[in-house]
């Protein structure tokens, strides 16, 4: 397995992966190939591929506001998950984030999608922050905000901190 910047010309083989990973929200502007491009043009040393036999076999799409890093088509091929492929992007985007000197880090998901494909996120500062008012909902409830997604909710962001 290698490990690399994505470029441009990953366009296809990464909207593949897209297309068959359950879950992955995708749209025709932001997803389409010049959008995709746009967003590693401002992003050039964040974004990461895993290629196997020319093959893309994951991805993740990283950038930042100037203070705080967001995470993008986090998507691991189906016969690739479960063997470090996912950890190894998201450590190479957080990696590349700090270098930066980004400290805090989001990952985007829809709350529909089963919470272990977030597997690969740490997992000791991870936080659902679904709006302002759900963390503290859960934490009263005794639930764990990471493995309890309100339904309620369309979009779930992860945070953690790259202090640590």
């Amino acid at each position: 397995m290698t490990y690399r910047i994505m470029r441009a010309e990953d366009y296809d083989g990464a909207f593949a992966l897209w297309q068959s990973t359950p879950g992955m929200g995708l749209n025709s502007l932001d997803d389409s190939r010049e959008g995709i491009v746009r967003y590693l043009e401002r992003n050039p040393q964040t974004c990461f591929v895993a290629e196997e036999a020319d093959r893309i076999c994951g991805t993740v799409l990283s950038g930042h506001d100037g203070r705080r890093g967001y995470f993008y088509h986090t998507a691991v091929a189906r016969e690739k998950q479960g063997q470090g492929v996912g950890s190894r992007l998201v450590e190479l985007a957080v990696e590349a984030l700090k270098a930066q000197g980004i400290t805090k880090v989001a990952l985007v998901a829809f709350s529909e999608n089963d919470p272990a494909g977030g597997s690969f996120l740490p997992k000791p500062q991870a936080e659902a922050l679904v709006n302002q008012n759900a963390l503290p909902a859960l934490k009263r409830e005794g639930r764990s905000a990471r493995r309890a997604l309100p339904s309620e909710c369309r979009y779930c962001f992860f945070t953690h901190s790259l202090l640590r």
